[in-house]
């Protein structure tokens, strides 16, 4: 789109089904190399891809014409279907259902990172679940305790 400039920096959130740890170090990089080709093959800029063994953070600068669900769509699907085809888990992969996409500014983004880049040790004191709340609060975003990602009963 000629004459079209935007400055979009989303922070995404998602989990594995049931948030079960099932990334694992073995193979953790190559799925982060994996997903950072869906989101420069839909245009967009990979700025930090991180997470623990249940779940991922990713921050993108997003252009806007593709959606930010279409694109979500893209990475879970894709991302899944290459971890299953891979054959690096003895049972069938998924994602969770749903995600979190918070906005940044420009100057909020060396934090974001730095964020993102320390995964394992933020979740040292803190579970994937009281972090997740800890965004939505922070954001104000209201949500249904029902909905919060989900864990193996």
């Amino acid at each position: 789109m000629a004459n079209t400039y935007t400055q979009i920096h989303i922070h995404f959130v998602f989990a594995v089904k049931f948030r079960q740890a099932i990334i694992s170090n073995d193979w953790k990089d190559e799925l982060y190399k994996y997903i950072a080709g869906i989101i420069k093959s839909n245009n967009h800029k990979l700025l930090a891809i991180n997470g623990v063994a249940d779940h991922i953070h990713i921050l993108v600068g997003i252009r806007p014409a593709q959606s930010i669900s279409d694109l979500m769509k893209h990475i879970k699907q894709d991302s899944s279907k290459w971890i299953n085809k891979n054959n690096f888990l003895k049972n069938h992969f998924e994602w969770q259902e749903g995600y979190g996409a918070f906005s940044y500014s420009k100057s909020q983004l060396n934090a974001v990172v730095n964020y993102i880049q320390n995964q394992e040790l933020h979740h040292q004191k803190k579970t994937f679940r009281e972090e997740y709340i800890d965004f939505l609060d922070k954001f104000e975003i209201d949500y249904d305790e029902r909905f919060i990602f989900k864990e193996l009963i």
